[in-house]
């Protein structure tokens, strides 16, 4: 039998920036348990070329830095905070387990386990039972359910003799195909379209199955730095003067696309997706030379001679080769509250973070006392899948942020959070006083309240 304060499942970047806030902010003991051979989550079946999407500084444990603090000098994200790859963040991850959780005696980790549910979980390798007795919290890392392209099961058939690939083996081709089939239109879609063409691929030799189009977010308004304060905030400002102004939610998103806040790849496809994902203008640019998109909804099945679509098919062969990009990043879009009796679900309580959300929610964990308050400051922002999803998570991002701004202690931490990326930005630059970037700021707080009420009128116009 063993004992633990609290029982953390999952040693996924969510499970890990959780343990880092309990292990500085309090006296407890944790037990992690894992069913990887290493902390990092989907990072360890990753595909070979695959970064961050935004910049480093955002990602990691709060209490040790990820970024190198430079700024990419070559490549498409020139110019813009550098990208950790994904080797990066797991030697990353390994270390601070190895070097920071383990030493401290008040940690421990139970790698290759599968949890099976009431503190019970079994090793992989050896087949031992554990049984653990939780004196305090179950905390579930692995709600959300990441997914990555090499474990991902296609939704559709594949047929004999058809060359088909998940991402992760695209650096693995030897013999070059007549053609590349990139199968999904999402961040992954896009990374392998990137990827094809940054190792000279013609455009033309490229076809893009996207169901939907997205609506992205321009990497540059995403900086944590200075040089950026106008860009990432001045983006920020825009959002809710353009939240105000909008009659519609399509007035909505042209205002938003026509302040810089959202980006499409084709001007002339109404997006019907928001996942998030960031891209900087040189991507946009490159990405806008492949011109055979094609959008005939789902892929039904893959045959050795024909694509068939909800909407139609097109002509394929045994000469291409198909790439699945299909996989949702997160699966679990159903929301829960965070905490629950002796159980706590991480989940995003700001935007597209969920990093940064698994910190504040143990910070809230270590500090408050009752679960109605907890649960008050910790209200689930819902993940975006559809477009109008953009409306429903900022009207909860909102709420958690006024919330927030109502407590003095709350406000110093979030200052003081190195995976916070804003807050120390605009309290330095109300200390310094910098009349350009004070504008910035006073237009946010003026349109803040009205944003908040136009809000509310939308979301009426995309439930009803």
């Amino acid at each position: 039998m063993l004992e633990t304060d609290y029982l953390v499942v999952g040693s996924g970047a969510v499970g890990m920036a959780f343990a880092d806030i309990l292990i500085a902010e309090t006296n407890a003991n944790i037990i992690i348990v894992d069913r990887f051979a290493k902390p990092g989550g989907h990072w360890n079946f990753a595909y070979p070329f695959v970064t961050l999407h935004q910049p480093s500084a955002f990602y990691g444990v709060s209490s040790r830095e990820l970024s190198k603090g430079m700024k990419d000098e070559v490549g498409w994200n020139k110019g813009l905070n550098d990208l950790a790859s994904g080797a990066e963040v797991m030697n990353y991850f390994d270390d601070v387990m190895r070097h920071q959780f383990l030493p401290t005696g008040r940690v421990q980790y139970f790698p290759m386990c599968d949890y099976k549910g009431d503190g019970k979980f079994v090793s992989k390798i050896s087949g031992d039972e554990y049984q653990v007795k939780v004196n305090i919290k179950t905390v579930d890392a692995t709600y959300l359910k990441t997914t990555v392209p090499s474990t991902h099961t296609p939704n559709f058939l594949i047929g004999d003799n058809v060359n088909f690939i998940a991402l992760n083996d695209l650096p693995r081709v030897e013999n070059p195909p007549v053609g590349f089939v990139v199968i999904g239109g999402g961040k992954t879609g896009i990374d392998a379209c990137l990827w094809l063409l940054e190792n000279k691929v013609d455009p033309q030799k490229i076809t893009w199955v996207v169901s939907r189009d997205a609506w992205l977010i321009d990497r540059k308004n995403t900086q944590p730095t200075m040089e950026f304060f106008e860009d990432a905030i001045g983006a920020q400002a825009n959002q809710f003067e353009a939240l105000v102004n909008a009659n519609s939610v399509d007035d909505l998103f042209e205002r938003l696309e026509a302040c810089g806040s959202l980006l499409r790849i084709d001007k002339n496809v109404k997006p019907q997706m928001f996942h998030g994902a960031t891209i900087s203008q040189m991507e946009l640019s490159e990405l806008r030379k492949i011109k055979n998109v094609v959008r005939k909804g789902r892929v039904q099945s893959i045959k050795k001679d024909r694509i068939v679509f909800n909407d139609g098919s097109i002509p394929t062969s045994e000469k291409h080769i198909h790439i699945d990009c299909s996989a949702s990043a997160i699966t679990n879009l159903e929301m829960k509250p965070i905490f629950e009796g002796d159980l706590i679900t991480p989940q995003t309580v700001r935007s597209y973070q969920p990093v940064f959300s698994a910190a504040f929610i143990a910070h809230i964990e270590a500090t408050y006392e009752t679960e109605a308050e907890k649960n008050k400051l910790c209200q689930v922002v819902p993940l975006p899948n559809h477009d109008t999803d953009w409306i429903r998570m900022m009207a909860i991002f909102m709420v958690n942020q006024f919330n927030w701004s109502q407590k003095k202690e709350l406000r110093s931490w979030l200052r003081n959070n190195r995976l916070d990326g804003f807050s120390q930005l605009v309290s330095q630059v109300v200390k310094e006083g910098d009349e350009k970037k004070v504008a910035i700021l006073k237009k946010m707080k003026a349109n803040m309240m009205p944003a908040a009420i136009k809000i509310r009128q939308l979301m009426k116009e995309i439930t009803d």
